[in-house]
């Protein structure tokens, strides 16, 4: 093999991944071949002096380990040129929803498969990753995959049956999080903060989440220091659990765990 690292999609992810582990020294980008159809998301790679080609097979038959990076509803058309892997090479599989056994179905072998489920705050060093190995894979398998992921967050080790709840919390509640910037931005204008609000609420989420990050407080307990009895948040808080919002919010993440698993099939 030429390459210690392939990605077969080069997106914000994959560029993401990349970018933080050249910058840690995981990786070296002479390392490193990528294949998209995109000659703008190849450009990025060439610039950090990596190999890029348009041709998936290219990555497949050089690379000892090889990011997925595609959506799953475009990996059925990319799992073709997967055919010729060797047994010695490990797939790394940051799709939702398609299990070990599916991507190795549709390649029509038995693979070494690490899942992963990343999040976007990796685009600022701040994701958080669950890793899972494939039933086929040997220990050791996700090494590699470690200490990529570790150089742009977190990273837990899951049992496969897990990746799709990790989807849920983790992979999908950034966009919880800015759903609810949304709607705090929208009433700090109603409330005239104008051209502040922005700044206003990204401080606030971002000291919150620092708070409930380093305090070692829960958030229950966090939430009882901010409520003060008769007070604002009170008046706050009891309104959102009229409205019925908690339950709300975890239903939803049960719709995204569905939706995960009705990407698989």
């Amino acid at each position: 093999m030429n390459y210690r690292l392939g990605f077969i999609g080069c997106g914000n992810m994959a560029q993401a991944i990349a970018a933080g582990a050249i910058k840690q020294g995981v990786i070296a980008p002479t390392d490193v071949i990528v294949s998209d159809p995109s000659p703008n998301n190849r450009a990025v790679f060439e610039r950090w002096g990596c190999n890029a080609s348009p041709d998936n097979t290219a990555v497949a038959t050089q690379a000892e380990q090889i990011v997925l990076a595609v959506k799953p509803q475009v990996f059925p058309s990319v799992a073709p040129d997967l055919a010729g892997l060797t047994g010695e090479q490990i797939l790394i599989s940051i799709m939702a929803g398609l299990s070990s056994a599916k991507i190795a179905e549709l390649v029509g072998r038995p693979c070494r498969i690490v899942r992963v489920m990343p999040n976007t705050p990796a685009l600022v060093g701040e994701g958080l990753a669950g890793v899972a190995l494939g039933p086929d894979t040997n220990p050791g398998d996700d090494g590699l995959t470690n200490q990529l992921f570790a150089a742009v967050g977190q990273v837990v080790s899951v049992d496969e049956s897990m990746i799709d709840a990790i989807s849920a919390v983790s992979g999908s509640g950034p966009a919880y999080l800015f759903y609810l910037a949304e709607a705090m931005e929208r009433a700090a204008n109603e409330l005239g903060l104008g051209g502040q609000a922005r700044q206003i609420v990204s401080q606030t989420l971002y000291g919150a989440s620092k708070l409930l990050f380093e305090s070692g407080e829960g958030p229950s307990e966090l939430r009882r220091k901010v409520t003060s009895p008769g007070g604002t948040t009170l008046a706050a808080s009891t309104h959102m659990d009229g409205q019925g919002v908690q339950p709300a919010i975890i239903d939803a993440m049960h719709a995204a765990v569905a939706r995960a698993k009705q990407l698989g099939a």
